[in-house]
């Protein structure tokens, strides 16, 4: 049985992973933590979630929580992540990892910490987003440089990060696809009077009351425009993608992974 620590279980994204938790075969919820200080500190998790008692306290000493669980699910900010993710290098346990908004300082050191432990780190764990990660780099592929790309991202007015880890991801596939270097292609919004550029990829960022998340790729050409699209109607999608996550990442050798590796479409 894989036995799931949820970081941040009383939050709005902790809870859809523990509901998600408790109608899936093979996993039961073994933990859940929250920020010292908490109201939600000493209550049990699965009363806190609304799936029913389960006799597990919510924790504050991610260390201590740790013992009777075999994989973390961490969807918090990214200076809690990687705490998480040295806490859980430090204990040998796996982990989930679906926050956005990394440096590429830390970026660096998570594949320091994939040396030690096994990981996934992916900007969105929805399987339908990661089919589109492929449907777009074999778009760009097949299409060249005869189509303009422009990538535009909804999500909730409450997201800090901009563009979304997803919207960054979908861009460095079209330049990876497209042998392009994103520092040079890369145009995050417009203003003023200036001509489009043959290789310039754009990306632009909506934030707007409680979007979900939206994510559009426009391929235009001359007399056609192709366009890949996504919306997320339910957290619960990315919650299911993660918990599916946990249960691929255990017996994987170190390293880090993303949902790409989870559902073989590479």
């Amino acid at each position: 049985m894989t036995k799931i620590l949820v970081i941040g279980i009383a939050g709005r994204m902790g809870k859809t992973i523990a509901g998600c938790i408790e109608d899936t075969e093979g996993v039961d919820l073994g933990g859940g933590t929250e920020q010292a200080g908490s109201s939600n500190l000493g209550k049990d998790a699965g009363e806190v979630t609304g799936i029913g008692n389960k006799g597990i306290a919510v924790a504050d000493n991610l260390a201590t929580a740790l013992e009777n669980c075999n994989v973390v699910i961490d969807f918090t900010t990214p200076e809690s992540s990687m705490e998480t993710l040295n806490v859980c290098a430090e204990k040998g346990k796996a982990v989930v990892v679906g926050t956005t908004g990394f440096s590429p300082e830390q970026r660096e050191e998570i594949e320091q910490i994939g040396k030690k432990i096994p990981c996934v780190v992916a900007p969105n764990m929805s399987i339908g987003v990661n089919v589109l990660f492929k449907l777009v780099a074999d778009a760009a592929r097949e299409l060249g440089d005869a189509y303009d790309v422009e990538i535009v991202e909804a999500h909730h007015k409450f997201k800090k990060d901009a563009p979304s880890g997803t919207a960054v991801r979908i861009s460095e596939i079209v330049a990876d696809s497209l042998g392009r270097n994103l520092e040079e292609v890369g145009v995050y919004g417009r203003k003023g009077i200036a001509v489009r550029t043959p290789k310039e990829i754009g990306i632009h960022t909506l934030r707007a009351g409680d979007i979900i998340g939206e994510h559009r790729v426009l391929f235009g050409g001359m007399g056609e425009n192709i366009e890949v699209f996504h919306r997320a109607q339910s957290r619960e999608t990315f919650a299911r993608g993660s918990v599916r996550a946990a249960q691929w990442i255990l017996g994987q050798p170190n390293g880090v992974y993303d949902m790409q590796d989870v559902l073989g479409l590479r």
